[in-house]
């Protein structure tokens, strides 16, 4: 294997996990093949070449869609219960195999190893929720308005999910949606990243050995790899009626349209502008710790990440310069070393994204205060290190309304109460996370109400990166409005169904229509 971290135990990982040199990139479970062109896979980390994975050909996806399909005519007749019994073996198997995944994940995307671990361990967790759900896919019974009647409703399997993820999250997004799918009696089909395709290997090859021993068939887990022309095979298939998609606001809409059109269902993960609103009555030391992680954690390359800091101008100079001195901390390097804190962006295309954004903000007339840059020399060959940037900025800047997906963090200033914040903070197309630090009662319950964050996630002295599985994940506006993981998102995955039985010998219509025979 091409690789040259192997101080840090990434050959040894590789093995463990079944990656090779060349990697077939279609899989319907034990089931392996490709007749697509090789994609590499380089790590971000140092520029080596992990391995490559084969793609996904159209007729390799016809034969997909087939296993798939019959196997979901025998998956979704197995008992909720039986079927989480095999997702908590997933689980089993995820913890074994917890070190060497979290490595992969570090390495092919470049987040720190504690974060790769931490991806990871969501898997681990959503297993675990998804395993009580099991037993937990409750209808309800309602009364009927005609005598001798009942009604009730109830959840059924909606048949082939397929599962569009992104780079930044290569392991967790796929097992947010397959675990609740699973239980609930559906099968998947997975495109993951092409910039981060062995990790999608790596968690195919777990979950495949997971349905083999427990003697189920072929198609329950599918593989497929590719860029976004292989995505297009399942966003235009009506045999799949729910396209799980996680990336951009462009790719969102372009994948909302073209499964609209069929009349399929869409639920989207796209883009994030999170900010924070730092009030009067903050903690500072809290601010900063939140402001921090959340602007550089995976080098800034969270959907969740923090963008914004919205400082009250009462407390602006003492916040910014709390923020800039914890940057001068900041520790820059393999993130596989974990006295760094902050690892590569994903490829040198994010390199130059970064660097645009930070002349867009100085040709607005923004003021950078803590420089940014291309890192070079010993240890940064790959190209993708770079220096996490702070920016002052105006809410109504073009590229403080963009997301940049990079550690660049724009501090703008308000006055007045926090109604005046929280028109900056809602006056962004982008609604997924925010976050208010405040010790202000008022202030708190006022960001929280129906007047208050219009995102889908919003946090009250924590900051904007990062969620725990029992909560539902998602955001508003152009996020999309999906939602993944915890509390009752397992609905999406489900088709709904109202029934009515009626237990006399007699056929009452409704509205007191007669039609007598």
């Amino acid at each position: 294997m091409a690789t040259v971290a192997t101080s840090f135990g990434i050959e040894e990982a590789l093995q463990q996990l079944g990656i090779e040199e060349v990697n077939q990139g279609t899989s319907t479970g034990s089931n392996w093949f490709s007749n697509g062109e090789e994609i590499a896979s380089h790590s971000p980390v140092d520029g080596a070449l992990i391995g490559k994975v084969t793609t996904t050909s159209k007729e390799d996806y016809e034969k997909v869609m087939e296993s798939a399909t019959a196997a979901f005519k025998e998956w979704r007749i197995l008992p909720a219960p039986q079927r989480g019994e095999v997702v908590r073996q997933f689980g089993e198997e995820l913890r074994r195999l917890k070190e060497p995944l979290g490595k992969l994940v570090s390495y092919e995307m470049g987040k720190s190893y504690q974060e790769g671990l931490g991806e990871v361990q969501e898997m681990i967790d959503i297993c675990d929720f998804a395993v009580g759900l099991s037993r937990q896919l409750h209808g309800f019974t309602m009364h009927s308005e005609r005598p001798g009647h009942r009604m009730y409703e109830q959840y059924h399997p909606l048949g082939v999910v397929g599962i569009i993820s992104a780079f930044n999250f290569p392991v967790a997004v796929w097992a947010w949606n397959t675990a609740l799918a699973w239980i609930c009696g559906d099968v998947c089909v997975w495109k993951p990243s092409e910039k981060a395709p062995l990790c999608g290997v790596a968690c195919q090859k777990i979950a495949a050995k997971v349905f083999a021993n427990n003697d189920l068939p072929e198609g329950i887990s599918c593989l497929i790899n590719g860029d976004y022309k292989v995505g297009e095979y399942m966003t235009t298939d009506t045999r799949i009626p729910l396209i799980s998609a996680t990336g951009s606001t462009r790719m969102g809409k372009i994948v909302a349209k073209t499964v609209g059109e069929r009349l399929g269902k869409s639920l989207l993960e796209l883009g994030g502008n999170n900010a924070i609103i730092v009030t009067p009555d903050a903690d500072i030391k809290m601010t900063v710790i939140g402001a921090v992680f959340g602007a550089v954690g995976t080098c800034g390359q969270r959907c969740t990440s923090t963008r914004r800091l919205i400082i009250h101008e009462s407390i602006y100079d003492k916040v910014k310069n709390a923020v800039v001195d914890a940057y001068k901390q900041l520790r820059i390097g393999n993130p596989l070393d974990e006295n760094n804190h902050v690892g590569p962006l994903i490829d040198t295309d994010a390199v130059a994204m970064y660097n645009k954004a930070l002349e867009q903000v100085v040709e607005e007339g923004g003021n950078i205060i803590v420089e940014g840059g291309v890192l070079s020399g010993e240890g940064y060959e790959s190209g993708c290190y770079v220096k996490p940037a702070i920016a002052e900025a105006e809410p109504h800047y073009k590229i403080v309304q963009h997301e940049t997906f990079a550690p660049v963090l724009y501090l703008l200033k308000y006055s007045g109460d926090v109604e005046n914040a929280l028109e900056i903070q809602n006056g962004v197309k982008q609604g997924l996370s925010s976050a208010i630090m405040t010790n202000n009662l008022r202030e708190a319950e006022r960001f929280l109400s129906h007047a208050g964050s219009d995102c889908g996630i919003a946090n009250v002295n924590i900051g904007t990166s990062g969620a725990e599985i029992g909560g539902a994940f998602g955001g508003e506006k152009e996020t999309g409005g999906g939602r993944e993981s915890g509390s009752d998102a397992w609905k999406v995955y489900m088709r709904r169904q109202t029934n009515t039985i009626n237990y006399t010998t007699e056929l009452p219509l409704a509205q007191g229509i007669k039609f007598d025979l």
